[in-house]
């Protein structure tokens, strides 16, 4: 694992602290106030008896990270105009239609510290939903004039859906190996990141090299942001993370803290932790969370998550100097501070 430092932070902020990411971003806070506000106004576009579902879907407020990534790159590569603005909106509404139809996949019930659609209307009545923001997206992605912009916009949403289907196909799928695994997430979680940060310099006629390199730092960050979801799941706080925990082992979602005690147990351990996944009570998973941190199966998933962000902010040395280079490569450290409080 390569060593983290903090010597990018804005002075004053301590990696790992809570709002530290808003600190980072103050530096596009404008532009982010500009993009949440049309974000909230596209409940407008869609049928008055439909309104009421997507305005409640829309007026939760996380962190924004992928529609801040866009804006980052283009300040970084030129500049942030109303296309990268609309971008932001875009991928966005894409990962709010995710969210939902991830609740119901998992049966969430809290989500953002407020109740999810699917607590509120059920299955049914929030897949619709979480479809109706899809195409949307979609519909404004072809308002761009280079066709490119919305083609990449709807690959990265096809990969999303793919990498969701591939999970659910996995569920209990005690073969599935780690190259399978990091696919999975890439899709699933990595591709709006790469494309936010890959479009958003794009759209100012960067060479390809740049933005090349700034969809695999949107890739790296990406799929340690789920790394990092990954160890919250097991050993978070709920009623801090804003959201239901625990719910990947209940729902036989294999991920890297488990597959790496699964890696390294021996067979009789292996069989026997099969059986604990397998069976899925309470008091079983409870003790596997357990078995994970003491095994260092949690260090071991930790550290590989701080690799991932170090590769990825390694791809920023391509960009010139400036505030949102550094605020770009903060993002990553900030990202692996939040990673690095689950390594004992």
């Amino acid at each position: 694992m390569k060593l983290f430092t903090n010597r990018l932070l804005p002075v004053g902020v301590v990696a790992g602290t809570v709002g530290e990411i808003k600190q980072i971003l103050a530096l596009i806070q404008p532009q982010l106030d500009a993009v949440e506000a049309t974000i909230v106004r596209q409940a407008e576009a869609f049928d008055p008896a439909v309104q009421g579902y997507v305005a409640y879907a829309l007026k939760t407020t996380g962190k924004r990270l992928r529609p801040a990534m866009a804006l980052l790159a283009a300040n970084a590569t030129g500049r942030c105009d109303e296309r990268q603005q609309n971008l932001a909106v875009i991928i966005e509404l894409i990962h709010l239609a995710t969210l939902i139809h991830d609740d119901v996949l998992d049966g969430a019930e809290i989500r953002r510290d407020q109740p999810t659609a699917n607590a509120r209307w059920g299955n049914s009545l929030s897949v619709l939903v979480g479809d109706c923001l899809f195409a949307h997206a979609l519909d404004l992605s072809t308002r761009f004039d280079d066709a490119e912009v919305s083609r990449t916009i709807a690959r990265a949403a096809s990969a999303v859906c793919t990498g969701e289907i591939l999970q659910t196909q996995r569920r209990f799928d005690l073969n599935l190996s780690l190259p399978e695994y990091y696919r999975i997430i890439e899709m699933k979680t990595a591709a709006l990141f790469g494309a936010a940060a890959e479009l958003g310099a794009r759209l100012n006629d960067v060479p390809p090299a740049v933005y090349g390199a700034l969809r695999t730092y949107g890739l790296k960050i990406g799929t340690a942001y789920q790394v990092y979801d990954d160890l919250l799941d097991i050993a978070g706080d709920e009623s801090k993370a804003g959201k239901t925990l625990g719910t990947d082992l209940k729902k036989g979602k294999l991920t890297l803290p488990i597959l790496n005690l699964l890696g390294a147990s021996q067979n009789g351990q292996r069989e026997e932790l099969t059986q604990i996944i397998l069976n899925g009570d309470a008091d079983g998973l409870a003790s596997l969370r357990t078995r994970a941190r003491d095994a260092g199966s949690m260090t071991a998933a930790a550290e590989a998550g701080m690799d991932l962000i170090e590769e990825g902010v390694a791809q920023l040395d391509v960009l010139p100097e400036s505030p949102y280079r550094v605020a770009l490569a903060n993002v990553g450290r900030r990202l692996g501070a939040m990673i690095g409080q689950f390594a004992e």
